[in-house]
């Protein structure tokens, strides 16, 4: 790839600043490219262009923001090559997972035109039930908030900055996107393909802000919505910092895949094996729903514990450009750096290193431990990187309590075929999300996407977005013959 200089997306046009910063490989510090960075005026330039929009873009018709949403749609579809070796580059995923991204991607604006088509057309409710209502009628739109911050991490520089902005458009709702400076060449291609429609000026930007110059945009008044995907500390500092804000935020978690006691032969255990090896690994483990702790009943912990040994050893690490790359870097030397202190601590206060545990550079093996004291950050905390923990636990009650004892609740997996313990666990579990006969690490794009506890506030996908994005407001009609 080329190093050419990229502009960033001002208010729908293409611009470039004073300064720049380079984007480099995670796998072999190659230049990727170099971006241009927005100066403070141009940062006000297009926070004003948002305000400004907020009445004009909202009128905007749907077939107009639908066929916005179509075009990036399929343009994402006829560049899906590119684009893959694009979050390659810049993440350091394998292609085999980045080509994934882009399908996805495609299927968020997708979604989001579909949503712009019926959005809004306003919910109808008789008050004649009461004496008081008697000839009147409620009808309840939904209407922006306000200009949108939307802030995007790396792990997924495609689809999560297509989950910001997909469901703003659709809602008629102006947006700045900030990518994160890793990452910020998939965001900018959104922001390339959002520039060939006809939506109006001022709605939305693509800014490559440095995060030491967040704050003051983050507290612009101008901007009353703020979509965050990223960490618990950086998520609920932006959150205190700006009280009377809406804030979404999409969080981390301490993934818990749980394998029941009747998930007992071994095409069931192969199976559930296969998949917590894959997505322990996937993305280098740089997912909010990967599998960090595996939760077994002792009646098939034995025969799990090393079948997942096995199939994580059989995970294929390497240049993420390989085809047969299952696990890449990093995102950095630093992140890899954190992950082997973890994993060492976990081991000298008494966890049982059954696999990986090495660190080369920006990589780190696959990894799995037992035996891991509660008290150890690789227990407690969200640990980011290819590491996995194995838990033996005394029946369902047990398993879900364990669960539980995190302080982060995004998503959980439950193998089981018993029909009645998956209910049950859809009632127990302090999770978003229960994903039965599989691991956490399933999402839609969708379905409704977020938290509870630390991990977050609100719920992403497509729709679930645009109603956060906008709130109700009623009209009451008098006199009318109902």
């Amino acid at each position: 790839m080329t190093t050419s200089t990229h502009a960033f997306w001002l208010a729908g046009r293409r611009a470039t600043g004073e300064s720049t910063f380079d984007v480099t490989s995670p796998w072999d510090g190659r230049p990727v490219g170099t971006v241009s960075v927005p100066t403070d005026a141009q940062t006000e330039e297009a926070v004003a262009a948002a305000h400004a929009a907020v009445d004009t873009f909202a009128v905007t018709p749907a077939h107009v923001r639908a066929a916005a949403l179509d075009h990036v749609a399929r343009r994402i579809g006829e560049r899906a090559d590119e684009a893959a070796r694009l979050i390659s580059d810049e993440n350091g995923k394998p292609m085999k997972w980045a080509r994934g991204e882009v399908g996805r991607a495609v299927s968020v604006f997708r979604f989001a035109s579909e949503e712009a088509r019926r959005f809004n057309g306003g919910e109808a409710q008789r008050l004649d039930t009461d004496a008081g209502g008697t000839g009147r009628l409620a009808l309840t739109r939904r209407f922006p908030k306000g200009a949108v911050l939307g802030i995007a991490p790396f792990n997924f520089p495609l689809n999560l900055c297509a989950h910001k902005v997909a469901p703003a458009i659709a809602a008629g709702v102006p947006i700045i996107l900030k990518p994160a400076p890793a990452t910020p060449l998939s965001a900018l291609l959104i922001g390339e393909l959002l520039a060939e429609t006809d939506l109006p000026a001022g709605s939305w930007s693509v800014l490559t802000v440095p995060n030491d110059r967040m704050p003051s945009l983050v507290k612009d008044e101008r901007l009353p919505v703020i979509s965050f995907t990223g960490s618990d500390t950086v998520g609920y500092s932006i959150m205190d910092s700006v009280p009377r804000k809406h804030c979404t935020l999409e969080l981390g978690g301490n993934g818990a895949a749980v394998v029941l006691g009747d998930y007992a032969s071994d095409e069931d255990l192969d199976w559930a094996a296969s998949r917590i090896a894959a997505f322990s690994n996937y993305q280098g483990g740089q997912s909010c729903v990967s599998v960090q702790r595996v939760i077994a009943d002792a009646a098939v912990y034995d025969r799990l514990a090393e079948k997942v040994v096995a199939a994580v050893g059989a995970q294929v690490t390497g240049d993420p450009a390989d085809e047969a790359t299952d696990v890449g870097p990093l995102i950095s030397e630093d992140a890899a750096k954190r992950v082997e202190e973890w994993t060492d601590e976990a081991v000298r206060a008494g966890a049982r290193l059954l696999a990986g545990g090495k660190r080369d550079g920006a990589s780190y093996a696959p990894t799995v431990l037992a035996d891991v004291p509660e008290d150890t950050r690789l227990a407690r905390e969200e640990v980011f990187g290819p590491v996995l923990t194995l838990h033996r636990v005394d029946g369902e009650e047990a398993a879900f309590a364990a669960v539980n004892a995190s302080r982060y609740g995004l998503q959980a997996g439950v193998f089981t075929h018993d029909v009645q313990a998956a209910f049950r666990a859809h009632r127990a579990l302090e999770v978003g999300g229960v994903i039965v006969g599989d691991v956490p690490s399933y999402r839609a794009d969708q379905m409704p996407y977020g938290g509870a506890k630390m991990s977050g506030v609100g719920r992403e996908g497509v729709r679930y977005a645009m109603d956060d994005y906008t709130y109700e407001r009623v009209m009451v009609l008098t006199g009318l013959a109902l």
